[in-house]
């Protein structure tokens, strides 16, 4: 989910507004967040207009923002509510402004760089607009994400300076930039006005659950030209669509949008092209998102690439990917979970070092949540957040937690004013 980020000091939080029965909220997301899928999937064309409650219609404006869908709803949604139409307008045309800063941004990202003799790989959703999958309006773009060899990490940040930007924070992903005027727009769903912030990568990798899956060397092209590249090869950007995807779902943080991305680039893909999932070792990880894909968007995955993948998944991740559902994986289950992703350990001892790792959380994991808890808007004001880990991990233990991420995003839709 896109969050809004801001420093907390220049935050004044008025109180919270109070919200139906949670189990009601719980409830309304699921049922909200499979129809959107459907509806996008085109699995229903034409369906007829949802029986919804207006708690339930609001709910589904907040799982369409929650899960980056809006401005795409209002191409393929059929549902002929004045409310929902106004809605979806609204979020198209914000997203549509945003993108003209985005696109700006890249071309005066691509002249410094080249200039500076820096090659540099635009990642995901700027990817997936120059292949023209997406229509400028389309898609949301939380920020801007550039992958750099290690040795022009610190060359590329100050680069990325000079377009007026400033490193906020570091975690093991990624550096974040930010611009050095302008702030967060609360509100619910896309802005025109919201900062376009900069992720600095230097590898494309992931923890699942503690083991680091590390791509890199299949999606950073080989002989790469000063400023922006594209991808090696669509089977390396589908190789980055489907870690990123099994590292959200190892999270419980899916969104509906990276499985319309995958499904998109699917419809460009030969077998030769899925063939690089397995250039650097068998793609384990890669079976669960791809089951998803094909959940909801029939017949985008080639039968024969799924039965390939389930030989490289191991058996409890192959059982529990199984039944799957979008709700079940992303921030629509409203209630945390105490061990999220742990059936993604593929032995005994990996479980247990995710064990301790929840238990006893290490000073980077520390210092990351310190550092969300500073910038994420939707924490500000929470006294959850500040409670100690122990007394969080026994409070999720003992019974439902509802996510802060949701819930905001849930509050704002309650809030809004058609």
């Amino acid at each position: 989910m896109p969050v809004l980020t801001v420093p907390s000091e220049h935050l004044s939080m008025p109180p919270p507004a109070p919200l139906p029965p949670l189990k009601q909220v719980r409830a309304g997301l699921r049922r909200a967040t499979e129809a959107l899928a459907e509806e996008l999937a085109l699995v229903r064309p034409g369906g007829v207009l949802p029986q919804w409650s207006e708690l339930e219609w609001r709910l589904a404006s907040a799982a369409a923002v929650a899960h980056g869908v809006a401005p795409l709803l209002h191409r393929f949604s059929t549902w002929q509510k004045v409310e929902w139409r106004r809605f979806l307008d609204r979020q198209r045309q914000h997203v549509a402004e945003r993108h003209l800063r985005i696109e700006a941004l890249l071309r005066r990202a691509d002249a410094l760089f080249r200039a500076a003799g820096v090659p540099v790989l635009a990642l995901k959703g700027a990817a997936l607009h120059g292949l023209g999958l997406y229509a400028p309006g389309d898609r949301p773009m939380a920020d801007i994400d550039l992958l750099v060899r290690v040795g022009d990490a610190d060359r590329a940040a100050a680069l990325l300076g000079e377009l007026g930007y400033a490193e906020t924070f570091a975690q093991w992903k990624h550096r974040v930039f930010k611009p050095v005027e302008g702030g967060a727009v609360a509100g619910l769903g896309e802005h025109r006005d919201t900062p376009v912030n900069i992720e600095l990568h230097t590898h494309i990798h992931e923890r699942l659950p503690t083991s680091i899956v590390d791509i890199t060397p299949q999606v950073f092209p080989s002989c790469p030209r000063p400023g922006l590249n594209p991808y090696p090869s669509n089977g390396a950007l589908m190789s980055h669509l489907l870690l990123h995807a099994a590292g959200n779902i190892c999270g419980r943080t899916l969104r509906l949008l990276h499985l319309n991305d995958i499904s998109l680039l699917a419809t460009r893909m030969t077998l030769a092209d899925w063939e690089v999932l397995w250039s650097a070792g068998p793609p384990w990880w890669a079976l669960p998102p791809l089951r998803l894909v094909a959940r909801y968007y029939h017949n985008a995955v080639p039968a024969a690439v799924l039965r390939k993948l389930r030989r490289d998944c191991p058996w409890w991740l192959r059982a529990a990917s199984r039944q799957q559902t979008l709700t079940r994986v992303s921030c629509s289950d409203l209630w945390l979970q105490a061990f999220p992703g742990i059936e993604w350990s593929r032995t005994p001892l990996e479980a247990l070092r995710y064990l301790r790792h929840r238990f006893v959380p290490d000073q980077e994991s520390r210092k990351e949540r310190q550092d969300m808890v500073r910038t994420q808007l939707y924490l500000q004001g929470q006294t959850w957040v500040t409670r100690s880990h122990g007394r969080r991990l026994l409070r999720r233990l003992a019974g439902a937690v509802p996510r802060m991420d949701t819930l905001y995003v849930v509050r704002k839709a309650l809030e809004t004013v058609d």
